[in-house]
């Protein structure tokens, strides 16, 4: 008894020595630094596509002019719900959006960014989709930590460059690629809940339902082929799947998230999908290796150097030819 539990001494104290090395193993900033700044650029877009029905969807005389009562939800617009509060929070939420993508006090405009994302999500719960929630997760990872370690304004001041980072424990970057593994998983498991995906219709039904806001139309021919439909939907579930555990492999990890890629612009473009797909994208960034971030600036010095360059053009009274002038007779 006393042999076996002297085994399994070493075996539980690598995998907490795994689970450490895995949170909190210091290591350069870079990758946190090119999320914040991709979810500050999508967090500007986010904010801009309010703006168009502001007031007809969250103001005093839109669609819900009552806040809705929804439990352990808050949001500020509950306590200051006027159409000024609305302007003034849209403001300073796309304001707030513009620093965290430049990293200019950084965690107090994470910290604002997050706070209005959540308010206006929580104001308007029936016009957001998964992709909102989405971002609101991200923006309080980002609240919870030093985003402004890499690439960024706050960096410039402390170290006199933009491209630089700081050594930090990539637990927030951790967080992040955990909660795209779970997104995939908790999907594929409630898409075989559904009959229309086990049947293999689902896609069938999407593209029939989300034509009118597609920005390319489904071709008749695809949408009405009950095979390509069947292998379409299928194929969505196997590729979630596939994602969810392949990006964790080096290998694999390129593979994985290409396909992903190019699913999720198939989604944007046939279907009304809204900032999902952006929202993933930003959880994409979190699995790009801090190194390739650092020399990111270098490859592309290098590839600049490397493009040909065009001669200066000769003038019309000047000689092709280079020669050296004859000396002047007489000298």
């Amino acid at each position: 008894m006393m042999e076996r539990v002297q085994r399994q001494r070493p075996v539980i104290g690598a995998l907490i020595d795994g689970w450490c090395a895995f949170w909190f193993t210091p290591q350069l900033a870079y990758t946190f630094g090119l999320v914040r700044m991709t979810f500050g650029v999508v967090a500007v877009g986010w904010t801009l596509a309010l703006l168009p029905d502001l007031f007809q969807v969250f103001g005093e005389q839109g669609v819900a002019p009552q806040y809705p009562l929804l439990g352990y939800q808050w949001s500020v617009f509950e306590v200051w719900s006027s159409d000024r509060a609305l302007l003034i929070g849209w403001a300073l939420l796309l304001l707030s959006a513009l620093a965290l993508a430049l990293g200019w006090h950084s965690r107090l405009a994470a910290v604002l960014v997050f706070v209005l994302i959540q308010s206006f999500h929580q104001r308007g719960d029936y016009v957001f989709n998964a992709g909102d929630a989405i971002l609101t997760i991200v923006a309080l990872i980002l609240a919870l930590s030093s985003c402004g370690a890499a690439l960024s304004l706050d960096q410039h001041r402390r170290s006199g460059s933009f491209w630089s980072a700081e050594t930090r424990a990539p637990w927030p970057i951790r967080l992040m690629q955990v909660q795209l593994t779970l997104i995939y998983l908790v999907t594929v498991q409630a898409k075989l809940a559904g009959r229309s995906w086990v049947d293999g219709s689902a896609v069938f039904f999407a593209w029939r339902t989300d034509g009118r806001w597609a920005t390319l139309t489904t071709p008749e021919w695809l949408a009405s082929n009950a095979i390509l439909i069947n292998v379409l939907t299928w194929g969505t579930l196997l590729i979630e799947l596939a994602i969810a555990i392949f990006v964790w492999n080096r290998r694999w990890r390129f593979w994985a998230l290409g396909t992903g890629v190019v699913m999720h612009l198939t989604m944007m473009l046939n279907l009304n999908v809204a900032f999902f797909s952006l929202a993933m994208f930003v959880l994409y960034f979190a699995f790009v290796p801090w190194e390739a971030v650092e020399q990111l600036p270098a490859k592309l010095r290098s590839m600049w150097s490397r493009r040909p360059h065009s001669s200066p053009s000769l003038g019309p009274d000047r000689p092709v030819n280079d020669s050296v002038a004859e000396p002047i007779q007489g000298s």
